[in-house]
């Protein structure tokens, strides 16, 4: 798959508004590692990305191939910029504090509110049973 001219102007264009520069970054192909044998383990298509004016870096092997990797360390380097200059949190924070605030124990009022609820509810169910019941 490759990267259609459209994708990549739009990228040149967040790149240019978050202020990243291709002379900032250091860019490195190192071998990959994981899932998918032999092939990835001896091809460098993983892609290492540094940023010098802000020390960030990413690291990127989402794919097979090495282009395609490129712009996705460029894009995701786009957005680790963006949160830490516009202090916006990116759409992965976002998900991943929804998740933390689902799995977060409940208060012992928030509880109590909850299962007089329930109550309620039985209650209201009980009271529409028909008269035979």
């Amino acid at each position: 798959m490759t990267i259609t001219k459209e994708k990549h102007d739009a990228l040149a264009e967040r790149m240019q508004r978050c202020g990243l520069r291709e002379q900032d970054l250091i860019e490195k192909f190192i071998l990959g590692s994981g899932k998918g044998g032999q092939k990835v383990n001896k091809t460098a298509s993983c892609v290492y990305l540094k940023h010098l004016p802000t020390g960030l870096e990413v690291k990127c092997q989402q794919e097979r191939s090495r282009e395609l990797n490129r712009y996705i360390a460029r894009r995701e380097m786009c957005v680790k910029l963006e949160s830490k200059i516009f202090h916006e949190k990116s759409e992965k924070q976002m998900a991943m504090e929804k998740i933390r605030r689902q799995k977060r124990r409940r208060t012992r009022r928030q509880q109590e509110k909850m299962l007089e609820g329930k109550k309620l509810r039985g209650a209201l169910k009980i009271s529409r049973r028909p008269p035979g019941e």
